[in-house]
């Protein structure tokens, strides 16, 4: 399967949550925005400077995030996905999700090939299948 993978994902599998997506070991082929990296590692500063990550444990966290998202097909946050995000969607969504949403659709579109959105976010999942993405992980 080739998934579109948001940063809720990849959280929840790092910090080995509840939850954490069951198909993970189905994807073959992982795509993502640059956007991830940035919110893994934000994610992992706050949980540390709330006091519930310790320094040691946060390097290991750190390595790891590293580690899977260069494992991932990495799409940088260009002009054009940028103003596609601007534009109406067919269902609410924040900033980032809209940026995620645009980034799997214009990579989906572009190759040609069937994509799956994986996220535990209901917003962006419920965006995703508005669009004719297959939503999984919600």
């Amino acid at each position: 399967m080739i998934a579109y993978v948001d940063s809720s994902v990849l959280l929840r599998l790092i910090l080995q949550q509840e939850g954490a997506l069951e198909e993970w070991d189905t994807v073959e082929r992982g795509v993502a925005s640059a956007l991830v990296e940035v919110e893994c590692l934000r994610t992992l500063d706050r949980l540390r400077i709330g006091g519930q990550l310790e320094e040691v444990d946060l390097v290991q966290l750190r390595e790891t995030v590293f580690r899977v998202t260069a494992s991932l097909e990495v799409v940088e946050v260009s002009a054009p996905v940028l103003s596609r995000a601007s534009q109406p969607l067919p269902t609410a969504l924040g900033t980032l999700d809209a940026i995620h949403l645009v980034t799997a659709l214009m990579w989906r579109d572009e190759l040609e090939t069937d994509l799956v959105m994986a996220t535990h976010d209901q917003a962006l999942a419920l965006a995703a299948r508005a669009c004719g993405l297959l939503a999984i992980g919600v």
